[in-house]
């Protein structure tokens, strides 16, 4: 089920309306339809997948219950390697064996989120096997895998933090401020995906496909999915958040205006949050972190993001956009506060600069299709053909302004990029995301409320060829 379509927001309205009414009176009956909805809503996007989920929520419980208890250390250890193994054999059944064999096999399908799936039951074998999460009465591992709002594309769930909240007495009985930023979160992602993510993917596929023929569009095509994949994940979270919200549940914040970074390693302090502190405390740490000198610490630095390339696609540009950010991170390091004594514009720009290049390995469908485009980023014509690179761009708008004014038919294409462009660098260079606004409680004015309706109404209305999130591919 899609989240930007009719029947994702009366499904939501349905279970909200549903458990609500019912948790007054019965919150372990409330609880229960929740997890009766988590479960049809994996169920709407096959029976085949749904059963691997299962499959693993099961590992993860036999295991939870094996870990909690008290035994011997010798015991607990082999009881987290089989289940991890578990859980990282079948992520790599599903999303590798064509990479690994060449084409020669393949499975052909991946279950919903099976790559945030991992990544959480993981933290939660983790957390259980060293202590720093105690399971309890009532903390329900079926609900903590399938949770609809997080289950395709995160954000990534932590445990201790998850938990807790289905002890307390506002799970599935919201406030006001609850209901509000729910609302706020909804709309608010559900704009960015659909006027924002999808118009910049219409330039993108453009460029890729051949309208990227000189310098200036090839830099378009590459800001434009530096801006796609940031709309596109950031309104899924935002959409996420709202739901959870709604049902007294905060997820964590997964985007803090990442694109205002000074560094990378400032970038992934602000992008994918939760990816960053699961890396960092799953791996990074019991790899040994920086305790074992700078050599041992550039090393598992280039590990991890090495995990994170793989984690996100198999293919070797994913590969090679995870060690070019291991790589800058390792500089930073190395250069240690020397970087500091720069402008924090030129900082930024340095920073951003990086980012959309590397970006460009994480799109390309194969290495030689990412130099090719750099290559004419940096040394391509410098002519422009606009109406190429914004064919299909805002197809209704652009019929009814041709319609209003015919007058403005030749300079349509100049005037749809601009706008696009112009409002998207806006959105993801202002200082306060709607993120962090919805987290402090300081979602609605009277503008804002009336700016939120109309984006919402106009994103509602363009629901028709609304493609899915990027990253539900992973």
């Amino acid at each position: 089920m899609s989240f930007q379509s009719l029947d994702f927001l009366a499904f939501v309205a349905a279970v909200t309306a549903v458990c609500l009414l019912v948790g007054r009176w019965k919150p372990w009956a409330a609880k229960l339809l929740l997890a009766l909805g988590c479960i049809g809503f994996c169920l709407d996007a096959g029976l085949r997948g749904f059963a691997v989920l299962c499959c693993g929520a099961a590992v993860s419980w036999a295991a939870v219950k094996f870990l909690a208890a008290d035994r011997p250390q010798k015991q607990r250890r082999a009881v987290m390697t089989a289940a991890a193994a578990w859980h990282i054999g079948v992520l790599a059944v599903f999303k590798y064996t064509g990479f690994v064999t060449g084409g020669a096999v393949s499975v052909g399908w991946v279950p919903l989120g099976l790559s945030f799936f991992t990544f959480q039951q993981l933290w939660l074998l983790k957390e259980v096997y060293s202590r720093e999460y105690v399971p309890q009465r009532g903390d329900d591992l079926l609900l903590y895998a399938l949770f609809f709002p997080s289950v395709t594309s995160g954000p990534i769930l932590r445990p201790g933090k998850f938990f807790p909240q289905l002890r307390r007495e506002g799970f599935l009985r919201p406030t006001w401020e609850d209901a509000t930023a729910g609302i706020c979160g909804i709309c608010v992602g559900t704009a960015k995906k659909v006027l924002l993510a999808d118009a910049f993917g219409v330039v993108v596929n453009n460029g890729w496909n051949g309208a990227a023929t000189s310098a200036p569009a090839a830099w378009l095509t590459i800001l434009g999915y530096t801006m796609q994949l940031y709309f596109d994940f950031s309104g899924y979270c935002d959409i996420a958040a709202g739901c959870a919200r709604l049902l007294g549940i905060r997820l964590p914040m997964n985007f803090d205006s990442p694109y205002r970074s000074l560094s990378v390693t400032e970038f992934w302090k602000r992008w994918h949050i939760t990816l960053t502190t699961f890396l960092r405390e799953c791996v990074y740490f019991p790899l040994g972190g920086s305790k074992k000198g700078a050599a041992r610490a550039y090393l598992n630095i280039l590990i991890v993001f090495l995990i994170s390339g793989i984690w996100h696609g198999a293919g070797w540009t994913f590969i090679v956009w995870g060690l070019l950010h291991g790589l800058a991170q390792i500089t930073e390091r190395l250069l240690g506060k020397a970087p500091q004594r720069l402008p924090k514009a030129l900082r930024w720009a340095l920073t951003f600069l990086f980012v959309n290049l590397a970006w460009v390995f994480f799109r390309a469908p194969d290495l030689s299709s990412a130099w090719a485009l750099l290559q004419t980023a940096f040394t391509g014509e410098v002519g422009l053909s606009l109406p190429t690179l914004a064919a299909g761009l805002f197809p209704k708008e652009r019929a009814a302004l041709q319609l209003l004014r015919p007058d403005m038919a030749p300079k349509l294409n100049a005037l749809l990029v601009s706008v696009l462009y112009g409002a998207g660098a806006a959105v993801a260079l202002y200082p306060r995301s709607a993120a962090r606004d919805m987290e402090e409680g300081r979602c609605f004015g009277f503008l804002r409320c009336a700016l939120l309706a109309v984006a919402a109404a106009w994103a509602i209305l363009s629901f028709t060829g609304v493609t899915t999130f990027i990253y539900s591919n992973f």
